[in-house]
């Protein structure tokens, strides 16, 4: 059984389908192979929501990996694909540079997973890993570098008070 939840987009104005929320952060250790376990709370939620297929790619704007549910992953590829022209070069490399770049993954009955030694070093994964549940995706990160990205305590609270005083749902 899965769950339904909705996000409303203020920006396109329609109601986003969200199946399932990964939360909070684990840390893990990739062994000699480039094998993790996918944390068990995440397992479980995918499990609800009825997923059994993953999609990889190296984040586009950090040094980090992402898992995509299949059905967020093919949700991301279709918008993607509504936002551009088939008949404009850029948009058709874009394109094929955004789903080209993918390992499709697969949960062994222990939960482990290989990512593949690219995605090991384009994300500088050593050993030391933590995933970060961003809703609908997993950020997989090497460790030392997450802890560089992350906003000071100061810096955060500055952001998203600034973030929250704006209520663009609101106008």
């Amino acid at each position: 059984m899965w769950r339904i939840c909705c996000n409303f987009d203020p920006e396109n104005d329609f109601y986003i389908d969200v199946r399932m929320r990964f939360l909070g952060n684990i840390e893990a250790k990739t062994d000699v192979k480039g094998r993790a376990f996918l944390p068990a709370v995440f397992r479980k939620e995918l499990q609800q929501a009825g997923e059994e297929a993953l999609v990889l790619r190296k984040d586009v704007f950090q040094d980090c990996l992402v898992l995509y549910p299949e059905s967020v992953w093919n949700s991301q590829m279709d918008e993607l694909r509504h936002r551009l022209n088939r008949w404009n070069a850029v948009h058709q490399q874009v394109y094929r540079q955004f789903v080209s770049e993918v390992e499709r993954i697969t949960l062994d009955g222990n939960g482990r997973f290989l990512i593949p030694k690219r995605y090991l070093k384009m994300a500088a994964i050593v050993q030391e890993i933590k995933f970060i549940g961003m809703g609908d995706t997993i950020e997989i990160w090497s460790k030392p570098s997450v802890e560089e990205q992350l906003m000071k305590a100061d810096e955060f609270k500055s952001a998203i008070e600034n973030l929250m005083e704006e209520h663009p749902w609101e106008k």
